[in-house]
């Protein structure tokens, strides 16, 4: 996938305003951390508003991809669900504005709680590039989540790359904080890993005992029949724009970023088979594919003598609801 039209070009202006050296030094700060298992809080070591558009250089494309991802997700198990106000709780530099805006462009009212100055400045400049009225019309508050801070209800709820920086007390603080204002649909992102995985684990159990139903990317409410030594992510594929390129001194032309997501509703989505758990393992004349259902993970080889059942499993790709009818 790629950035939307106006984001890209938002960012490479900004982009261009600062020196090359000053973005690839910070780039070479945050890749040591995200390297080591230790992704920075916004705002850690962040000390300038350079430093944080050398953040968004390296970050914000493929924080967008994933969040992106969850909630077009999120989209298909609630099609005729139009969210009207939303807001993201740890916002950066607006990543889910821009994405809740492209998966539900009638998105009216857009609150975003950010603690650092400089990442909401940085934001708000972002947001005056945007086609949407809803991106350059967002409400931003300076809040720090772990304090005292209020909202009203609001029809979408969602936090992104936030609880993998949280002990576990407050962990489960901000998600009960976050469910008391969703009057619909709360989505939850952190990365794919074993850790950030364990944080949405958590936030699963955490809000099906609160009386939620799970939308995505799970097919049933059931205790999540993972294995301990494994995890359940994703991955979306970004394309890099030649000044991003620069900043992460990469040479693909495309990241793919892992992350781990869920999605919690007051109301049931359509109902899905199961949910595609790995790349599908296309070998000669059978397709193998590792799903989660109600039942548990599961197994499933599909052959060449069903051909309409093959011809459709070579379509299916990592991350795939498989409907009933499959």
């Amino acid at each position: 996938m790629d950035l939307p039209t106006d984001l890209r070009l938002a960012l490479t202006n900004e982009l261009a305003n600062i020196p090359q050296k000053s973005i690839a030094a910070t780039v070479e700060r945050l890749s040591n951390r995200y390297r080591g298992g230790h992704p920075p809080a916004e705002g850690t070591f962040l000390h300038t508003s350079a430093d944080v558009i050398a953040y968004a250089a390296y970050r914000l494309p493929a924080t967008f991809a994933a969040i992106y991802a969850a909630l077009n997700e999120t989209r298909k198990r609630r099609p005729d669900w139009q969210p009207r106000t939303m807001l993201d709780a740890g916002a950066g530099p607006g990543t889910a504005l821009w994405a809740a805006s492209q998966v539900w462009p009638d998105l009216a009212q857009i609150a975003l709680l950010e603690r650092d100055d400089d990442m909401i400045a940085f934001g708000k400049q972002l947001a005056t590039h945007a086609r949407s009225a809803a991106v350059r019309e967002a409400t931003w508050q300076k809040v720090d989540l772990l304090g005292q801070w209020e909202s009203e209800p609001k029809d979408l709820v969602t936090t992104a790359y936030v609880l993998n920086e949280l002990p576990a007390s407050q962990r489960e603080t901000l998600i009960n904080k976050l469910w008391s204002i969703t009057t619909d649909t709360l989505v939850i992102i952190e990365p794919g890993t074993p850790i950030g995985f364990s944080h949405i684990l958590q936030a699963r159990q955490q809000l099906i005992a609160a009386g939620a139903n799970i939308v995505a990317p799970c097919p049933h409410n059931l205790p999540c029949p993972m294995a301990n030594n494994d995890w359940c992510h994703f991955a979306q594929r970004i394309a890099r724009s030649q000044l991003q390129r620069q900043a992460k001194q990469a040479t693909l032309s495309y990241e793919d970023e892992k992350f781990s997501y869920i999605a919690a509703s007051r109301t049931k989505g359509l109902p899905i088979r199961a949910r595609v758990l790995r790349h599908p393992q296309i070998r000669p004349g059978h397709i193998h594919l590792e799903l989660c259902t109600p039942e548990g993970l599961q197994n499933s080889i599909v052959t060449r003598k069903d051909k309409a059942a093959f011809r459709e499993a070579r379509a299916i790709e990592w991350g795939n609801a498989l409907s009933p009818d499959h």
